[in-house]
């Protein structure tokens, strides 16, 4: 029998079959081997005297280790157009670890009737990211954001009091813990406590708390470049093959930034991963 794992607490696994939900442990050559399974996670199970065991963990497509859960196909970055202002380093820093990690990201912007998007659109569909504005308070927009999501397992990442888990009710009918922006919360607590999958019609959604708080992880054979669409489309334009745009003369993407073409906050970040990736004794 195969199903997807949607939840895990306490050692126990909650897997989704055809014919129902099983509550399961994971065999015993995963302490063995050191495996543990993941939200998320695709998996080959048996039921006998009424008790489900873990025997299999099918491929992975993806997976991010914190939060641990396995085989997304979409992250929606949820900001608000304000309360609180949006921060395009944290939204930068998300995106990077959704291309890190094969995931295809999506950028949600909350909050339009507190203020308009027009500058956050702009420049995240000048990049190339897709990007869909929606009102938790008036529920507004949610019908095409749950039109972009259906059929994918999406996971839901934002800095607390975006309204992540406003939308999530909405658009699974619900409840989940939720929680007013206060002095508390913007030091950084959570309001959601565990993760969790959610069925919606043909996927599957979740909240995925702790995820904007990850530094992108640098490795010595990762391509920088790779992880911005806007360099990467210019990166055979330079002058010099193996160009790293940033000290190289008649570099295409360099003279993109000066252009404004790049925005200079992405560029930054790019330049500051370089400098990261070239301190890995590695790289050297």
């Amino acid at each position: 029998m195969q199903g997807k794992i949607f939840k895990g607490i306490g050692g126990f696994y909650y897997v989704m079959t055809e014919t129902g939900v099983v509550e399961c442990r994971a065999c015993g050559r995963f302490r063995k081997e050191r495996i543990i399974p993941m939200i998320g996670d695709e998996v080959v199970l048996d039921v006998k005297n009424g008790k489900g065991y873990i025997n299999d963990i099918l491929p992975r497509r993806s997976k991010l280790v914190r939060p641990a859960v396995a085989n997304i196909d979409t992250l929606v970055i949820v900001v608000a157009a304000k309360s609180p202002d949006p921060n395009t380093a944290v939204i930068d820093k998300m995106l990077i670890n959704a291309e890190i990690n094969g995931i295809t990201p999506m950028i949600c912007i909350n909050k339009s009737d507190l203020a308009d998007a027009d500058d956050l659109v702009k420049l995240y569909n000048g990049i190339g990211y897709k990007t869909v504005i929606v009102s938790a308070e008036e529920k507004r927009g949610i019908d095409e954001l749950y039109t972009l999501i259906d059929g994918k397992v999406a996971a839901f990442a934002g800095v607390s009091g975006v309204g992540k888990s406003s939308l999530l009710t909405l658009i699974t009918g619900s409840e989940l813990e939720t929680g007013e922006v206060s002095e508390k919360i913007s030091r950084g607590k959570h309001t959601t406590r565990h993760v969790e999958l959610f069925a919606l019609n043909n996927g599957f959604v979740l909240d995925t708390p702790g995820f904007s708080s990850i530094e992108p992880e640098i490795t010595a054979e990762l391509d920088i470049a790779g992880l911005f669409p806007e360099i990467e489309r210019l990166t055979g334009q330079c002058r010099f093959r193996g160009c790293r745009h940033i000290g190289e003369p008649d570099c295409a993407v360099k003279e993109a930034v000066k252009d404004g073409v790049i925005p200079e906050s992405r560029y930054k970040i790019y330049t500051e991963l370089c400098e990261i990736q070239r301190s890995i004794p590695e790289w050297n």
